[in-house]
């Protein structure tokens, strides 16, 4: 029977039935009898709420908070689509649902995992760049006139307009005074007059972005957002990607499109490497390095037409954990469970963190970051990987440090637009990327040929 006879003899519409179809619709009771009557089915058949134990899995994926609040939309999918997926043949859906729900067991993937990955698919796929909030950056800045003033933005700024104009109260000793409260960064406080409470502790750099975020919550009419710097907690895939939005408008502006695409310019024009130009960079817009460099990620793929990835790992006691990345190349980037294996020495980040733990005394680069610049040279598959990248302690626990780095592949195209990529005083790496498994591999492939060799003789006899 086709859906449109289907439709004609319940005396529904076909689009009707259709919506049903996708989950976007809920028949009333006398429907569900019509179409019941038609399929020579009983109603309860029809309206059973508790699936068949072969389905369970498929029905704890469906019914959860994740799959009903995802916005699909943003993604240019519609959720009857997904459902409608998984619904056309429910057995090998269900089974699939299975695999995934074990994975995420045993590796013990939490929701907020999830929620985050999206959002770094959501980025790579607009390759970090977004228009509508460089617009609004620059709208604001114009707004309150701090398109018109030397740079860095001052510290004094920012308050005044968070005060004066967003009604703000400001507190700077509640949190660095409470031995519990002294890790976050900042906490927001939501009233008739709201407050933001900053922690003494934190570097100028780092209130100057944090104000900017706020105002960017504000100014973007940002509802659904984290309350703490960092988040204790992820409720919604809406509230990652706002908190985000609010992200990115404060690296713009603080570091105005304009302005900084004359530095990447400058910086990429010399022959020879130059750290002192990244140094500069830092200074010129009073940011820290993680800022500058993902305003990097964010410019260079839109601007200069080449892609890159994105690293910052956190390091103390020989141990390095990847805290942050974006991978608009396709790198094999690091695997975090195999960081205390010694597994990727050779990446830039790692090995900045331990050159700055072996110098020792860390504070002194809080005043002047560790950088770094090298080449790797994969001999598996044959990739060379151009990265430059900052080490510096944290402020709120300076035992532990943090790099960034930011890696490109090296292609023709890049050394049109990287010219110091032919330096030769940059240290080359050589990197062993061949596969761990590759004997297991092999001693499968010579099992497969002898069975094979066995089974062809064994026909013959």
């Amino acid at each position: 029977m086709s859906l449109s006879e289907f439709a004609s003899r319940c005396a529904l519409s076909p689009s009707y039935i259709t919506e049903i179809e996708k989950g976007r619709k809920y028949p009333k009771t006398d429907k569900i009898l019509k179409m019941a009557s038609v399929l020579e089915k009983d109603y309860d058949n029809l309206v059973s709420i508790k699936l068949s134990p072969s389905l369970t899995h498929l029905e704890t994926i469906l019914s959860s908070p994740l799959v009903a609040e995802f916005p699909f939309d943003e993604f240019g999918l519609d959720a009857g689509d997904i459902v409608s997926i998984f619904t056309r043949i429910p057995d090998k859906a269900s089974a699939l649902a299975h695999a995934i729900l074990e994975i995420v067991h045993h590796h013990n993937i939490k929701e907020e995992h999830f929620l985050r990955a999206a959002l770094r698919s959501y980025q790579e796929m607009h390759e970090n760049y977004f228009q509508d909030l460089e617009d609004m950056a620059s709208k604001f800045a114009k707004k309150y006139k701090l398109d018109d003033t030397d740079l860095p933005l001052s510290q004094q700024q920012l308050e005044d307009i968070m005060c004066n104009k967003f009604g703000y109260t400001l507190n700077t000793t509640d949190l660095v005074e409470h031995p519990l409260l002294s890790t976050y960064r900042s906490v927001y406080i939501d009233g008739k007059k709201p407050k933001l409470l900053l922690n003494a502790a934190m570097r100028p750099s780092q209130n100057k972005f944090l104000l900017a975020r706020e105002m960017g919550y504000r100014y973007l009419k940002l509802e659904e957002r984290a309350h703490t710097s960092a988040p204790d907690r992820v409720e919604s895939f809406q509230q990652v990607l706002n908190d985000f939005k609010a992200s990115y408008f404060a690296g713009a502006l603080l570091m105005p499109r304009a302005a900084i695409l004359a530095d990447i310019q400058n910086f990429f024009q010399y022959e020879r490497w130059n750290e002192q130009l990244l140094l500069d960079m830092l200074a010129k817009y009073d940011v820290t390095p993680e800022m500058l460099f993902y305003r990097l990620s964010e410019l260079i793929p839109q601007f200069f037409g080449i892609r890159l990835h994105f690293l910052r790992f956190n390091g103390s006691n020989g141990n390095c954990k990847l805290i942050k990345h974006l991978n608009m190349n396709a790198m094999l980037l690091p695997n975090i469970d195999n960081l205390s294996k010694r597994n990727y020495d050779h990446w830039l980040a790692v090995r900045l963190l331990r050159e700055m733990a072996a110098i020792g005394k860390v504070e002194q680069f809080n005043h002047r970051p560790l950088v770094g610049v090298q080449i790797d040279n994969f001999l598996y598959s044959r990739e060379r990987i151009l990265s430059f990248g900052i080490a510096r302690p944290l402020a709120l626990s300076p035992q532990i440090g943090s790099s960034v780095t930011i890696g490109f592949r090296i292609t023709p195209e890049l050394k049109n637009v990287i010219r110091f990529v032919d330096d030769s005083l940059i240290n080359i790496t050589v990197v062993n990327d061949e596969p761990d498994n590759s004997k297991a591999e092999q001693e499968k492939t010579e099992r497969e040929a002898a069975l094979a060799q066995l089974i062809t003789e064994m026909k013959k006899a």
